[in-house]
């Protein structure tokens, strides 16, 4: 019965952690030999903090983030365009997390050594292929050795081997001519405090949001912020790696006079350490995730554009999606069949919206209808449609406030083991 997880980030983690809960065998292979708390800022919407919470890791997810209390779209001089609040000053039952991707991933890490021991997690073993039938499947590892389990769970990311043996012709991810420049910098809360904003349009974009709560002696907290420019499409770029250093004298001019007030955007950039590269990409849906009994899940099922803060919370909500479907099929080929039919449609349309029709989307509205200039945002959209856009986004994802908090848990108390 044990389940393979090709895959030691966060989908993979989470993977574990939840079939640690179902007392269910399995072990997780990750290439890194040593991992280390790479990457920089995310954020979990609801559902998934929900997840995390069922997991016992309420107190943990405090220690390295903060609860998100607002998310606002912003025009290129900083006017308010639309002004929500999220998590718990929303009216959701589960906070929204503001934090660093790769203190989730490390603190994940420990939690699923310590609950369920070190071997549980095979590092510096790396999958390169599977093989598969209708009753079990084999991961096939870089040095040449073959796992065999009952089912194979590809958690092995936007360059999945996995993916790539599933679907050899696919290429390289489709890159739609943005970079975003990511860094963190020591800098104030700004809009009353964690709060995230986006500001610009489709062609230059800002987005900032705190991951620390201030520092009570210096003031200071740790501000995520994200830098987006629409380049010439003939650019060499490494796709898909998260962690290439950058010069910021390759954007930073373009925003130079982005400071509004309430917050300084090129001093933001200027204040920051090492500046890391990224284009922005994504990967054309499947018509199938499953190839006998082996399945995809995360970044390897379903890599979308970083849009609407839903990559980390998709795979999160694959993991106990998953998990669910062992509970109420056994680990078995017919479970992965229930979670694919059940998370490939919801996957493609997120995907989808986010090529054109995310909730940012209203940014760019802004700018073709006034440029970015107005009196009176009502003038330009109305408030009711501004509100209508924000929750078709929120339904589509899995996060409308009344729907949420209105639904029994993925995985109730009765599946729970002791932590």
């Amino acid at each position: 019965m044990t389940v393979l997880i090709a895959g030691g980030g966060i989908a993979g983690l989470v993977m574990g952690l939840t079939l640690h809960q179902l007392r269910l065998p399995f072990r997780v292979f990750e290439r890194v030999a040593e991992p280390r708390p790479l990457g920089l800022g995310i954020n979990l919407q609801p559902n998934a903090v929900r997840e995390l919470m069922d997991l016992g890791l309420e107190g943990r997810l405090d220690e390295i983030g903060i609860r998100t209390r607002q998310y606002g779209f912003y025009t290129k001089t900083g006017l308010p365009i639309w002004v929500e609040p999220r998590g718990l000053a929303a009216g959701y039952a589960w906070p929204q997390f503001s934090l660093h991707r790769g203190k989730l991933q490390m603190l994940l890490l420990e939690e699923l050594r310590r609950r369920a021991g070190d071997d549980a997690v095979v590092t510096g073993a790396g999958v390169t292929g599977f093989q598969t039938t209708d009753r079990g499947a084999v991961l096939i590892l870089a040095d040449g050795r073959r796992v065999e389990g009952s089912v194979a769970l590809a958690a092995d990311g936007i360059h999945s081997a996995v993916r790539r043996q599933m679907v050899p012709d696919e290429g390289e991810p489709i890159w739609n001519g943005a970079i975003m420049w990511r860094g963190t910098s020591p800098g104030r809360h700004f809009l009353g405090g964690n709060a995230m904003f986006l500001a610009g349009h489709d062609s230059q974009r800002f987005v900032a949001y705190p991951m620390t709560p201030e520092d009570p002696v210096t003031g200071m907290a740790t501000i995520n912020w994200i830098a987006e420019l629409r380049v010439d499409p003939a650019r060499a770029l490494s796709k898909g790696d998260w962690n290439r250093p950058a010069d910021k004298a390759d954007f930073l001019p373009a925003f130079e006079s982005w400071d509004f007030g309430w917050v300084d955007c090129p001093g933001l950039i200027r204040a920051s350490g090492l500046v890391y590269e990224y284009p922005m990409v994504d990967r054309e849906p499947l018509p199938s995730w499953t190839r006998g009994c082996v399945t995809l899940m995360g970044d390897a099922a379903h890599a979308t554009y970083p849009v609407g803060s839903n990559g980390a919370t998709q795979a999160i909500i694959d993991a106990r999606k998953l998990g669910a479907a062992f509970r109420d099929h056994g680990v078995t080929r017919s479970a992965l069949l229930a979670y694919e039919a059940e998370m490939r449609p919801r996957a493609e349309g997120i995907l989808r919206a986010n090529r054109g029709k995310g909730p940012d989307a209203v940014m760019q509205m802004v700018e073709d209808r006034c440029g970015g200039v107005f009196d009176d945002i009502e003038n330009v959209i109305p408030h009711a449609d501004l509100a209508a856009h924000a929750e078709h986004y929120k339904r589509l994802s899995g996060f409308s406030i009344e729907t949420l908090n209105a639904q029994p848990p993925i995985l109730g108390p009765r599946e729970t083991s002791a932590a």
